[in-house]
């Protein structure tokens, strides 16, 4: 397996673009396709949130009922979140739409929404986005890259990956692109992700490789402890590599397995490292714990504890709170056996051993602390299980964003 360049379009027979539509925004592309002519088996997996927007019902409606997928139409702006039964009637009118203009089947339309919740959509400038989104599809990477760009909302930068990985005698390729830097504290996802390959798979595996991935993936990242309305991973596959397709577990499925987790962690990070405001990507790894859960609650309560991740901001090493933030993560463990370290490109410092300070230097902590991508590592010395957590520093240009979301 190799990182290539790319993202959504990477893998062959899928095209993509992004248009400006005017659903929102002003001098900038608010629309994007994915599309693949050859039909797709797809899976996804959705927001835990009570509160689910339209499009995250009607995508989960379409994935459970109907077996080939087409296109995925997204809009920036506006997050057809609390709209009722029109915001619902948006979402079946924008696949009709879509498979007239496109020539493919409404159930194989999915749709997906980011922005302010609460807003109608435009469905008039969301058809007529449609249309110029069918002439301006393309297979090219910077096609990947400008649809990319077009699902952005906060985010400071595009986020997308490719992996290449050997199928058999066939050579397939994985690629994605997501959105996402604020509202970020997933249970099953992480706001608006796709996914595209060209591997042979049958569906039902498909759909259980992302469900397990996204346990130590998506569900390990947290920028500010909010589950969006709208979180929304959608994995497609077009057979287009021209492998045996994929009917049972295997080597071949195990090689999947390692792309797509390539390609989710790879998007993890980069959602962590885009937080709104934030200066740096804070990664924590737990290792030698009892068990995996407890591993994962462990990390998941250091990324999330808004004490530490205002030390992390002002480069303090201040590793009473990560201690604590552990202490109340709901997992019992041994205060007194736990070491802590802090590593970055600037090297790596042993700040608490058995429970205690080491004295070590604040100046060379401060230093490693001043990198854009952090590690605290726990070591529990209480088993053999690990688990890595990504979250960010939280900084007053969160406050600003968030104070003005709307204007």
């Amino acid at each position: 397996m190799k990182q290539i360049e790319g993202g959504i379009t990477a893998a062959k027979g899928f095209e993509a673009a992004g248009v400006n539509a005017g659903i929102k925004y002003k001098n900038r592309n608010d629309m994007a396709i994915i599309y693949s002519e050859k039909p797709c088996v797809a899976a996804g997996v959705f927001t835990t949130n009570v509160v689910k927007a339209a499009p995250v019902l009607w995508d989960r409606y379409l994935i459970d009922n109907f077996d080939n997928m087409h296109a995925v139409i997204i809009n920036a702006g506006i997050a057809n979140a609390c709209t009722g039964e029109e915001g619902m009637s948006y979402c079946k009118q924008t696949s009709e739409a879509a498979a007239k203009i496109l020539n493919v089947d409404a159930n194989s339309v999915a749709v997906a929404s980011t922005g302010v919740i609460g807003m109608q959509l435009p469905i008039d400038r969301i058809i007529n986005g449609i249309s110029l989104l069918k002439d301006a599809k393309g297979n090219s990477l910077e096609h990947g890259h400008v649809a990319a760009q077009s699902i952005m909302t906060t985010d400071t930068k595009p986020k997308e990956i490719a992996f290449q990985f050997k199928v058999g005698d066939s050579t397939a390729t994985i690629g994605g692109m997501c959105k996402g830097s604020g509202m970020i504290h997933p249970n099953m996802c992480t706001m608006l992700c796709f996914i595209t390959t060209d591997v042979a798979i049958k569906k039902s595996l498909l759909a259980e490789a992302l469900s397990n991935d996204v346990v130590d993936t998506f569900n390990m990242v947290s920028v500010d402890g909010d589950t969006s309305t709208n979180d929304t991973v959608l994995l497609m596959a077009n057979g287009e590599a021209g492998n045996a397709r994929i009917e049972n577990k295997g080597a071949d499925y195990d090689e999947f397995c390692k792309a797509l987790h390539a390609v989710m962690e790879g998007i993890s990070k980069m959602i962590a490292g885009d937080g709104e405001g934030c200066t740096c990507l804070f990664e924590c790894k737990v290792v030698n714990a009892n068990t995996k859960e407890n591993a994962r609650s462990l990390a998941k309560s250091v990324i999330t504890s808004n004490l530490t991740k205002a030390a992390i901001f002002g480069h303090d090493a201040n590793w009473g709170r990560i201690l604590c933030a552990l202490g109340y993560s709901g997992v019992n463990f041994d205060p007194y056996k736990v070491d802590i370290f802090f590593e970055s490109k600037a090297g790596k410092l042993k700040i608490v051993e058995n429970g205690i300070s080491t004295g070590y230097s604040e100046e060379k902590a401060t230093e490693i602390l001043s990198q854009e991508y952090v590690t605290a590592l726990c070591d529990m010395k209480d088993g053999t299980e690990e688990a890595t957590a990504w979250g960010c520093d939280l900084t007053y240009e969160y406050v600003k964003i968030n104070g003005d979301y709307r204007s």
